[in-house]
């Protein structure tokens, strides 16, 4: 195969992402995130693992039926179920693919105890039936890096005879380092009989901080596909990160001649997004898509930025989806200014979502002197939903130094006002209290976070909060300029989340109009 200067994009949020603990999307959201990865041009989608759960397969599904460009993958063991599993999952997508992978490594070999001739023979069985169902199949030698080189060949040999059409080479641990990271994927293309036939893949975790750098390094060597989360989401510390890449082979085609159809303007939007429902907040400082990534303090900085935003920024802001500088929003501001601010801020609301958001701007406006960029991403992502059992009514919290704080709470609790009082060792612990006496449950709080979305004493802060209930775990956010209020927000809004799980996970279970009975 003729090797261009494209690189695929692979994107596995939805699967090594969604495996980060306490990282679990709901059907919906993992339908709304597939959406925005097909819009911003993502090649492959992984969409999930058919096989480890009912919700898990009827997604897959769902999303391989809706997706417009990209092709749809699913992820399988060695085995004929997961395989067969997997191909029922994509195989109405457009361009399905099925990925399927064993570990290779020796730590590897001992978990299914298997010699290397066994495995062999079950890489060449597997991939073979993968083929059989599926044009487009996708193989993987787990754990590749730390694989004995001959044993590496000879498998990967076997699974392109087999039928795959592209290799997957995974430092599956973040252990390997660019220089090995390039001349391994060079040394298979050059190696292995059949190479130049298929597509070579790199697929990277951050264990050590290098997934990006090896990541890079691989397609230096020859790999056409480079597999990376929104945010760097996954296990332990992460996948390589999509913005990271794209953006370095956008911002330095000087020395990497590659190019990618990822419109990088809706990097933002979907960072955001995914942050949001999964819960795990950006870090100020991360590359591309932190807080700070495009903030200059210093005043040597400040000074070449009024100058020049060459002398301290290699990108333009507004290359992923930022705006350039802030439009200043206030209580006198109407709908019109609205809808404009937003969509340059990449969100094409409906007049109902749009209404929505004013009701929730106006408010916020009264209570803060300027609506910033972040103050109204917020207000977007603010997930309250109709359908919702539990919904925050009112809150008034006393607070002293001589006593335990009390919140007097009104709760509406299926469509029926609950009011109650509770104490607790400060405010956020007297509202859960308060919320726990008029809705019992024994779900256990794993996670409580609280970042400020914008600067100054009447900024909106963001909590966040993970909550786990036999073994089920939800997240919930919400944003407002208490505190106090937000936290009863987002509690109340994990709760709703680990109400609908607890249905999902019953017998019978309807996802839009699909039986699990009947899957």
């Amino acid at each position: 195969m003729t090797k261009s200067n494209e690189v695929l994009i692979f994107d596995t949020t939805l699967r090594d992402g969604e495996q980060s603990p306490g990282a679990t999307m709901t059907h919906d959201e993992k339908l709304e995130i597939a959406e925005m990865l097909d819009d911003m041009g993502v090649d492959i989608i992984e969409a999930g693992f058919p096989i480890a759960s009912e919700g898990d397969f009827q997604a897959v599904s769902e999303i391989a039926k809706l997706a417009k460009s990209a092709t749809i993958c699913g992820l399988s063991r060695a085995n004929y179920k997961d395989i067969d599993r997997c191909w029922e999952a994509v195989k109405h997508a457009k361009s399905p693919r099925i990925h399927t992978f064993i570990g290779t490594s020796p730590l590897h070999r001992a978990i299914p105890n298997l010699n290397m001739d066994e495995m062999a023979e079950r890489i060449h069985d597997t991939v073979t039936h993968a083929r059989n169902l599926c044009e487009n199949v996708q193989w993987s030698p787990m754990d590749a890096t730390r694989t004995e080189w001959d044993y590496l060949c000879r498998v990967v040999e076997i699974a392109i005879k087999a039928g795959a059409t592209t290799i997957n080479i995974p430092d599956t641990v973040g252990y390997t380092a660019p220089v090995e990271s390039a001349d391994l994927i060079r040394n298979l293309i050059s190696t292995v009989p059949g190479a130049d036939d298929v597509v070579f893949a790199t697929h990277c975790h951050n264990d050590l901080g290098m997934a990006t750098a090896n990541s890079l390094a691989a397609v230096e060597g020859g790999a056409r596909q480079i597999e990376c989360t929104i945010n760097g989401l996954g296990e332990r510390a992460g996948n390589t990160a999509l913005e990271e890449v794209v953006m370095a082979l956008k911002v330095r085609g000087d020395i990497m001649p590659y190019t990618t159809k990822i419109d990088t303007r809706k990097i933002m939007s979907i960072s955001r997004r995914v942050a949001t429902v999964s819960g795990f907040a950006v870090q100020f400082n991360k590359a591309i898509v932190g807080k700070n990534a495009f903030a200059h303090e210093s005043g040597i900085h400040q000074d070449g930025m009024l100058k020049n935003r060459e002398t301290f920024e290699v990108m333009k802001p507004e290359d992923v989806g930022l705006a350039g500088t802030s439009l200043p929003l206030g209580k006198h501001s109407g709908r019109a200014a609205l809808r404009a601010k937003l969509k340059e801020l990449g969100f094409d609301l409906a007049d109902n979502q749009l209404n929505d958001v004013f009701v929730r701007f106006k408010d916020l406006a009264d209570r803060k002197k300027e609506v910033f960029d972040d103050d109204l991403m917020a207000l977007v992502y603010q997930n309250d939903a109709e359908d919702d059992r539990l919904k925050l009514k009112s809150l008034r919290v006393v607070c002293g130094t001589d006593g335990p704080q009390k919140a007097d709470m009104v709760m509406e609790v299926d469509g029926a006002d609950v009011e109650t009082s509770a104490t607790g060792d400060g405010p956020v612990d007297a509202t859960f209290n308060a919320v726990k006496a008029i809705f019992a449950h024994g779900a256990r709080l794993q996670l409580y976070q609280v970042s400020a979305v914008t600067e100054g004493t009447d900024a909106q802060a963001t909590v966040s909060v993970r909550m786990e209930e036999d073994g089920r775990i939800a997240t919930g956010q919400s944003a407002d300029t208490d505190t106090v209020v937000a936290s009863a927000k987002a509690y109340i809004n994990a709760l709703n989340r680990l109400l609908v799980r607890r249905e999902q996970s019953e017998p019978g279970y309807d996802v839009k109009g699909v039986s699990y009975k009947d899957a």
